[in-house]
């Protein structure tokens, strides 16, 4: 199995994992749910890219994470944010692969203008470098 599925799903279940976080939201999604009521958590986008060298097989894998909340402020977001940081700074060996950083690349919080009153989005983008154990 390719190292961006195994540790995408580690991460997602060290997010699931994590009480204090679970207990913010509602939900946690493997990719765009087509409904979900804020908050949740959507685990986006995964992009993987070598990162070996001559005797080490590792990857690096781009991930993002995206927080939706229907708060009339921002607030909420970052102790969601703070949270998933927490969580991908810890996540464990999962098949063979070991996450050896997990690095906050950029994110971005912004007002979700769909609907009126619809809430904010946070999209944080982390880059995890993994090597092989197996």
């Amino acid at each position: 199995m390719s190292a961006e599925v195994i540790m995408r799903a580690a991460v997602l279940a060290a997010l699931r994992d994590d009480a204090a976080l679970m207990a913010q939201v509602n939900a946690l999604f493997d990719g765009e749910p087509a409904r979900a009521s804020a908050p949740h958590v959507v685990v986006g986008e995964c992009i993987g890219a070598d990162w070996g060298g001559k005797d080490v097989t590792a990857r690096e894998v781009r991930l993002n994470i995206a927080l939706i909340d229907s708060g009339e402020t921002p607030e909420r977001l970052a102790e969601m944010m703070a949270r998933v940081d927490a969580v991908l700074g810890a996540v464990p060996v999962r098949a063979g692969w070991r996450i050896v950083t997990a690095r906050l690349v950029r994110s971005r919080v912004a007002r979700v203008s769909r609907q009126p009153g619809s809430g904010w989005q946070a999209v944080a983008d982390y880059r995890l470098r993994g090597v092989w154990e197996g």
